[in-house]
């Protein structure tokens, strides 16, 4: 297979230079052929007219014809002998090239096979500093794309089956003591019911995530009030508060301009936001809804006092099931994407999202939507 590539990319290569050489040599042989007989001509005829004053009239023209013919013969000696020379030049610098070009196609050809076969761990080495060199950096680029997104798949596979074999053995366990007797069948109905609203949860929040990160999701941007969606969104949430014992403000200026958003999404955003403040803050605690203008957007803010979150984890906040604590899971009822899905749908509104956290102190989530601007929609 090598040898192949290799005599293919020499024989494109060597026809390209001869095909080069041959045009030149053409030219030039034209061009003399065209300039070089008039030059002489000159010359010849003032010695024709010199000769011609002292007599020698038949010798002059006799030289005339030789040196023309002597200049024609001397041309097309020098092109025929320039000939191989061509074929020599455009073989060695196609092999030059080829050897090049080959090398490169070598490597590429079987780190290709190889990723083919899963294996992202591949790299090419960068051989070349010109575009031979890049288009290698490039492969290796892309190796390692498909290498993170892989893992991230493997990854991901491996948490949702976690997530869902609790869930299963919890109905298994229920079912179990169901048969044999050793629990009321109102009492398993309930704790059935419970993880069987745990799964669907978790399976609804998969689907969004996906259709939020393929852009399959709709959205339907209209001006929003921002000050009414915090009030929206505190008023849904307020028995749930209520009921913990935690205090939910909403601080916002009586005035802010209207944001380009879809209502529903921005609601989620707000829920998940929530939810999350929720369920870190203990009993006693504060969570307070805020907004506030900042040059062509609104930022929204979500700020709890619970325990905050150190400092190594906040990169990784918003991945896909990323638990500072793992052993607390499903204590508090989360899916473990709540914070994935609000980044995927700020993100798709044309905003962005953020973590500001210290220990002991709580955390402040914010996000920003692009400001209404009444002709084209969003600023």
């Amino acid at each position: 297979m090598r040898p192949k590539i290799a005599s293919q990319i020499f024989a494109k290569l060597f026809l390209s230079h001869l095909l080069v050489a041959l045009l030149a040599l053409f030219l030039f042989f034209l061009l003399a052929e065209t300039l070089a007989p008039s030059f002489y001509r000159g010359h010849v005829e003032r010695m024709y007219h010199a000769l011609s004053m002292m007599g020698g009239l038949m010798m002059g023209e006799a030289l005339r014809r030789d040196l023309e013919e002597g200049l024609r013969s001397t041309l097309t000696t020098a092109l025929l002998a320039a000939l191989p020379l061509s074929v020599a030049g455009a073989a060695l610098s196609a092999s030059f090239a080829s050897l090049r070009f080959s090398r490169t196609a070598r490597l590429l050809a079987e780190g290709s096979r190889r990723m083919a076969q899963g294996e992202y761990r591949v790299r090419l080495p960068v051989l070349e500093k010109d575009e031979l060199g890049e288009l290698a950096l490039h492969f290796n680029r892309l190796a390692e794309a498909l290498e993170r997104v892989e893992q991230s798949r493997v990854g991901l596979i491996g948490t949702v089956a976690h997530e869902l074999r609790t869930p299963l053995s919890a109905l298994q366990a229920y079912a179990e003591a169901l048969a044999d007797g050793v629990m009321e069948p109102e009492k398993a109905a309930e704790r059935i019911q419970q993880e069987v609203r745990a799964m669907s949860r978790l399976i609804r929040d998969l689907s969004l995530v996906s259709q939020v990160e393929s852009g399959a999701v709709e959205l339907h941007p209209e001006p929003l009030d921002p000050k009414g969606l915090l009030e929206q969104a505190a008023e849904r949430f307020r028995p749930a508060f209520q009921a913990k014992g935690v205090a939910l403000e909403v601080a916002a200026p009586s005035f802010l301009p209207r944001v380009w958003a879809d209502a529903e999404r921005t609601l989620q955003v707000l829920a998940n936001l929530l939810s999350n403040a929720l369920r870190h803050t203990p009993e006693g605690g504060r969570v307070r809804l805020g907004a506030e203008r900042t040059g062509q957007a609104v930022v929204f803010s979500v700020e709890d006092t619970g325990p905050g979150i150190p400092e190594e984890h906040l990169p990784r906040i918003f991945e896909r099931f990323y638990r500072i604590d793992p052993s607390r899971s499903r204590q508090d009822g989360g899916t473990g994407v709540g914070l994935t899905i609000a980044k995927s749908l700020v993100e798709a509104m044309g905003g962005r999202i953020w973590v500001e956290s210290q220990l002991g102190r709580g955390s402040v989530f914010r996000f920003t939507l692009p400001l209404y601007t009444g002709l084209t929609g969003k600023a």
